[in-house]
């Protein structure tokens, strides 16, 4: 099964502790590039993330910050997609991740889903967030 592994720049371990705080998640782990074996006195900076993951309750999501002087463009064209059991905890989770983001799609209900919405992050990670087609009905059913 493919597993998402995303890219920051310099900004890996706020974006993880923060998705973690989101998802509920456990277990998150992190090597930062000073702590790396036989890595290149040019690269070992103690701020960035060689290797991060977290265990989500659905998955584990893996990231890295680029290696330092590199550049790149963090999560460029790929979204990620979670979904949830009621259109409150989807909701929850769209609000949370916007915070300082961009919306690009509201959440609302859709032809496909009673919620669902589409965002940038703070960290440039793009979200698509929606609710299950067979959740129950909750106490923000009307998205």
């Amino acid at each position: 099964m493919p597993m998402p592994y995303i890219h920051f720049q310099g900004h890996c371990a706020e974006a993880l502790t923060f998705y973690a705080d989101v998802f509920g998640a456990s277990d998150l782990s992190m090597m930062r590039y000073s702590d790396a074996p036989e890595m290149d006195d040019t690269l070992r900076d103690p701020t960035r993330v060689i290797h991060g993951q977290l265990t989500l309750p659905d998955g584990v999501l893996m990231a890295s910050d680029f290696p330092p002087g590199m550049t790149g463009d963090p999560q460029a064209a790929v979204s990620l997609m979670t979904v949830a059991d009621t259109v409150t905890e989807a909701k929850r989770i769209f609000t949370a991740l916007a915070k300082d983001g961009a919306v690009i799609q509201d959440f609302g209900s859709t032809f496909f889903s009673r919620g669902f919405g589409m965002l940038k992050d703070r960290y440039g990670t793009h979200w698509m967030v929606s609710v299950t087609p067979e959740a129950p009905l909750d106490a923000t059913a009307d998205a």
